[in-house]
Formats: C-alpha cells, structure tokens, sequence
C-alpha cells in the first residue's frame, strides 16, 4: 500500500483541532488511511481520538498510508500544515 512520510506543522502537534480537520478529511474516502509514528502501531486516519493517541508533536515525522492517491496528498498536506493557525 503506497505510503508517504509527513513532518507534523501544527504548533501543538496532532492535537484536538488538527486531528478533528485530519479526521473529517479522512472520513471522507472510501479508502482505508492510517497515520503511524516511528515504533507505534498504524491508527485510523478518520478517527480524531486515535489520531491523538500517536502523540505527534510538532516536528514529529508521521507516516500516512493509503490506496489512494488523492487522500495520501491530502491528508500528507494537512499533517504538514499549521493548522491551528487556520
């Protein structure tokens, strides 16, 4: 399954905000998407509570995973987006 490794850019990290627009992103395919830190098990993409269970900081590197191509760029840019600045 095609993956693509993002740098988190949100100043709190994958937190409530950041994850809740991940989440709703990801609901939004049919497709499986999973988001995984180094040494953690993969978590669902269209889940805002597993998305904050990584613990992903800021600067943190996160994995997405995903048959498609179009949500792998998408949720790729939203993890690497400030997204509490929006």
């Amino acid at each position: 399954m095609p993956s693509q490794t993002a740098v988190v850019g949100s100043a709190v990290g994958l937190h409530a905000r950041p994850a809740a627009l991940i989440a709703q992103a990801a609901g939004q395919y049919d497709e499986e998407i999973t988001l995984a830190t180094d040494g953690n098990e993969p978590v669902d993409a269209a889940s805002a509570l597993m998305i904050m269970t990584l613990g992903a900081e800021k600067g943190a590197t996160v994995t997405v995973t995903t048959e498609s191509p179009e949500a792998l760029a998408e949720i790729v840019g939203l993890v690497e987006q400030d997204l509490d600045a929006s």
